[in-house]
């Protein structure tokens, strides 16, 4: 009996045994999925897109050349600029490339991004990649989840963004005011991206936790907050580099990391108990509903769940969007301002023209210079200068097939789409000649549509962005109010620094002058 058990599972007898099951499974598949593909491209018209040439055994096995290309450009901080040249060339706007043991697309047509954001919504998620790489920090949030998880948090969320709660000035202006409290007066060197991660952290936190982690006013940062947030400097800084190894470096032990992500929940953990017990006294939650309390996202947030989890996710999660997106927009602004003289200038005339009274809402609205200054910032150096979505079933992008790229393009379920803000932002067809330049006035008479992302599209367009919008421009303003004359004192050029966000890399090292 064994002789024959072996002679069946015969390592000649199990290759064909292989073989047959795989002609079982091909058959199969072509009669099943192959055959609606197929479908899909008779009736949609759709044609292959252009292949990166990747180099190498390795590279068109897994796409090595290109990642190690990513790791090697993020070290010097030019990657995405990298990226754009390297794959955006000769009309190309669409390609499929490698990534690990996938097929990639990579695009910067508007109507594709158009269609994946928003037309075709449904047809995409987030990813496992990504959800894998975030949620063990941020637990599921509106920035990490999709579906109906995604719904109830956005619909959690959304409320605390109206213009009641985004326009405090009031919040916004004594935390600026802890920053000028920073600015040596004696023309020495001050690096204003520190600051400026330090302002929107505070204002962030006490605008979410209804308590400031006041790290820019060292009398009043307790050990706990401080902690709190060297840990998330850390832990973004780890995830955005998981992110561009395409998740490789999860696999290495980390426990720093594990560490450190302990160390923010169990900080946030106690600001949710803290709030959940206040949340218990009816009158509390009185001075709450009739506006004697002070508004606070977290207790808005209680209202409508007390669960410990569901509410330390959707705090953390907003944070990462209002702490780094707003720090990183003024960084970016005032480090071209500070090499662009011309452009303070311009901007100083428009803030004189206020008097030294502080703006409000509206004034702050009405300011066209400065509203042109922080588009082409946000233009030039986005935020979220890449991302990416995940086809949840086989699907169609509008553009990218054919030699000339004017035909539809079949993406297979499972496959993903990355769309590259940085190098769309870039596209000389939309911004002229000049694209590369860093120029306020195009903005007098531009109107762009789906070229021009800053805050993502779609259902799942950025809710605090007029928050963001409004607490850089008030920032700037005052800033200039207090300091009518600044000097750079790096004449290094700007490179990237990535994050989850993006960054100066050289920092904003200026001086300025009161007079």
């Amino acid at each position: 009996m064994a002789t024959q058990i072996h002679s069946v599972l015969s390592p000649l007898n199990l290759g064909y045994l292989s073989i047959v099951l795989f002609l079982v499974y091909r058959i199969y598949f072509e009669l099943t999925t192959g055959a609606r593909r197929r479908r899909m491209i008779d009736e949609n018209g759709c044609k292959a897109p252009y292949k990166y040439p990747h180099k190498g055994i390795m590279g068109k096995i897994m796409g090595w050349d290109v990642l190690k290309q990513i790791m090697k450009s993020g070290a010097e901080g030019n990657m995405h600029e990298t990226n754009r040249k390297r794959n955006f060339k000769n009309g190309i706007f669409t390609l499929q490339t490698r990534r690990l043991f996938e097929n990639s697309i990579i695009t910067i047509e508007p109507e594709n991004v158009k269609t994946v954001l928003a037309t075709k919504f449904s047809d995409y998620s987030l990813g496992k990649a990504r959800l894998d790489v975030f949620q063990p920090l941020f637990g599921h949030g509106i920035f990490d989840t999709d579906g109906a998880a995604w719904e109830r948090s956005r619909s959690l969320i959304r409320p605390n963004f109206v213009r009641a709660q985004v326009a405090d000035l009031d919040m916004f202006e004594s935390h600026v005011q802890a920053l000028i409290a920073n600015v040596p007066r004696d023309g020495s060197a001050v690096d204003l991206q520190d600051l400026f991660f330090g302002l929107t952290m505070d204002s962030a936190t006490e605008f979410l936790f209804g308590k400031s982690a006041n790290t820019l006013s060292p009398k009043l940062v307790t050990p706990a907050a401080a902690d709190f947030v060297k840990s998330f400097i850390y832990c973004t800084e780890r995830i955005s580099y998981e992110l561009r190894t395409f998740g490789l470096a999860s696999w290495l032990p980390n426990p720093e990391y594990k560490r450190n992500v302990k160390i923010i929940h169990d900080y946030a953990n106690g600001v949710v108990q803290e709030a959940l017990h206040k949340m218990e006294n009816t009158k509390f939650t009185e001075d709450l509903a009739s506006g004697k309390a002070k508004y606070t996202f977290l207790y808005e947030l209680c209202s409508r769940t007390r669960d410990p989890y569901t509410l330390r996710s959707e705090l953390l999660n907003v944070l990462l969007a209002g702490r780094d997106t707003t720090a990183g927009l003024l960084s970016n602004t005032w480090q071209v301002m500070s090499k662009r003289p011309d452009i303070y200038n311009k901007l100083k005339a428009e803030v004189d023209a206020l008097n030294g009274e502080r703006p409000d809402y509206q004034t702050i609205k009405d300011m066209k210079y400065l509203k042109f200054v922080l588009n082409e910032s946000l233009r030039l150096m986005p935020v979220v200068p890449g991302n990416s979505r995940t086809a949840i079933r086989d699907t169609v992008l509008p553009l990218g097939g054919g030699p000339d790229q004017k035909s539809p393009m079949l993406v297979k379920k499972g496959q993903v789409v990355v769309y590259h803000p940085w190098s769309m932002h870039r596209r000389e067809d939309f911004y002229g000649k000049d694209a590369l330049e860093f120029k306020p006035e195009r903005w007098e008479t531009l109107r762009p549509g789906w070229e021009y992302l800053p805050f993502n599209g779609g259902p799942r367009i950025c809710v605090g962005q007029q928050y963001a919008l409004l607490e850089a421009g008030y920032t700037t303003v005052r800033l200039m109010q207090q300091f009518p004359r600044m000097e750079s004192r790096d004449s290094r050029e700007w490179r990237e620094w990535l994050t989850i966000t993006l960054s100066s890399g050289v920092g904003c090292k200026v001086a300025l002058f009161e007079k």
